[in-house]
């Protein structure tokens, strides 16, 4: 098999972490992307010229160019973009400050937008190269407490959607990749919370107890290496793919309904045609 040269934002844990060993493990060249690097060391020591850490906040836009050409310069090509570096952030929308919501967008989507737009040069002069676009179950459907979550998701799917229809031509693919719940530390020490309206108090006790009723048993990180992997290798790749078992439910009951309302209201939709 040919070997890989990835490039992966947020590489130091989570699926991030997972996918870039596993592409380590099998050969492939990694420069892995984060704000903290500590926990690279050993792996520096396993694959040497491999494995190249930087570190970057995807905010940064300039560093995130730096960090690809950087990339591009160790490896001659680029042959996996992904872009994993989120968070959750939790909170009503009415909770929601405006530095809250703007660092959730900052990072969520225009990360990915700095990254892709700095790699997308080198994709099309190659003729190929595949983006991974870490989305979520949370790009299709909205759950309360997370609405600014699923604002940035929202929109990486539809810049994705459109993205991909634009690069094909030059050979470039695109997937989504949209994951449930997951042992991972989103809702963690990597989430940031609004401060709580009591208006709000007994509501998010009740989200809360939904949430875990939702989410029932996390996927395992380290299996999604193997999914991953089965993406990347694909002669033909999805643009959209769910990771875990729960994500197909919940997109068929969102669609169901959406597809009900609308076809109940297609006479008012056509009334507004004139």
């Amino acid at each position: 098999m040919t070997q890989n040269r990835w490039l992966s934002s947020g590489a130091t844990r989570g699926f991030g972490g997972e996918w870039a060993f596993a592409a380590l493990e099998r050969g492939d060249s990694v420069a892995a992307t984060a704000r903290d690097l500590s926990t690279l060391g050993d792996l520096r020591e396993t694959y040497g010229e491999r494995l190249l850490p930087l570190q970057l906040d995807v905010t940064d836009r300039e560093a995130d160019f730096a960090a690809v050409r950087l990339a591009h310069e160790r490896f001659g090509r680029l042959d996996v973009v992904v872009n994993n570096a989120g968070y959750g952030h939790f909170g009503m929308i009415e909770e929601i400050t405006e530095a809250e919501a703007r660092a959730q967008l900052e990072t969520n989507l225009f990360g990915a937008l700095w990254v892709t737009q700095a790699a997308l040069p080198f994709l099309r002069e190659q003729g190929s190269g595949h983006i991974l676009q870490v989305s979520s179950i949370g790009g299709i459907s909205a759950f309360p407490l997370v609405g600014i979550y699923h604002a940035s998701k929202w929109a990486l799917e539809g810049m994705t959607q459109a993205l991909a229809q634009e690069v094909a031509a030059f050979g470039v693919k695109v997937t989504l990749i949209e994951p449930g719940g997951f042992a991972t530390d989103w809702a963690g020490s990597s989430s940031s919370t609004s401060e709580q309206l009591p208006a709000y108090a007994e509501f998010h006790k009740e989200v809360q107890e939904q949430r875990r009723k939702r989410v029932g048993t996390p996927g395992d990180p380290r299996a999604s290496a193997a999914a991953v992997l089965e993406i990347v290798d694909a002669d033909e790749p999805p643009l959209r793919c769910f990771f875990g078992a729960a994500p197909l439910g919940i997109a068929r009951a969102d669609y169901e309904q959406r597809l009900a309302t609308w076809e109940k209201w297609q006479p008012v939709a056509e009334l507004a045609q004139g």
